[in-house]
C-alpha cells in the first residue's frame, strides 16, 4: 500500500475549483499543514443546512468522507467552537467551507475521485 496522496494545499485548491465550477462558493476557514494536513469540509446549501464532513481512514488504507457533525443553524456558536477546538488540538487540520447546491451529491462526487 503506497501513500500517493496529494499534498493538502493542492487538494484544497482542487476542491475549491470544483465547488466554484458548480456555481458554489468556497472559503478556507482554517489553514493546516501544507503537505500532510487533514481536511474537513463544512457544506452549506444556500446559507443553511450545514454539515461537517471529514475524510476518515478505512481499514483498507483508503480514506472516505464521513459525516462528522450535523449542524442546525440554531447551534452555530457550538459548531464554531467545535471547529476551533478541533483545529487547536490538530493544527495540521484544514477546514474548508463550501456553499454549494446539493452538498450530499458533491460529497459523493469527491468520494468517487478518491
Amino acid at each position: 500500500m503506497s501513500d500517493s496522496r496529494l499534498p493538502a494545499h493542492l487538494e484544497i485548491g482542487a476542491i475549491r475549483r470544483l465547488i466554484e465550477a458548480q456555481g458554489g462558493f468556497a472559503s478556507v476557514l482554517f489553514k493546516g499543514e501544507r503537505d500532510a494536513g487533514t481536511i474537513m469540509l463544512l457544506t452549506i446549501e444556500n446559507g443553511t443546512s450545514a454539515q461537517l464532513y471529514e475524510r476518515m481512514p478505512q481499514m483498507d488504507g483508503s480514506r472516505q468522507w464521513t459525516l462528522s457533525l450535523p449542524k442546525g443553524i440554531e447551534t452555530y456558536r457550538e459548531f464554531s467552537e467545535y471547529c476551533r477546538k478541533r483545529h487547536a488540538s490538530d493544527p495540521d487540520l484544514w477546514i474548508l467551507e463550501a456553499d454549494i447546491a446539493d452538498p450530499a451529491r458533491f460529497i459523493e462526487s469527491l468520494s468517487a475521485l478518491s
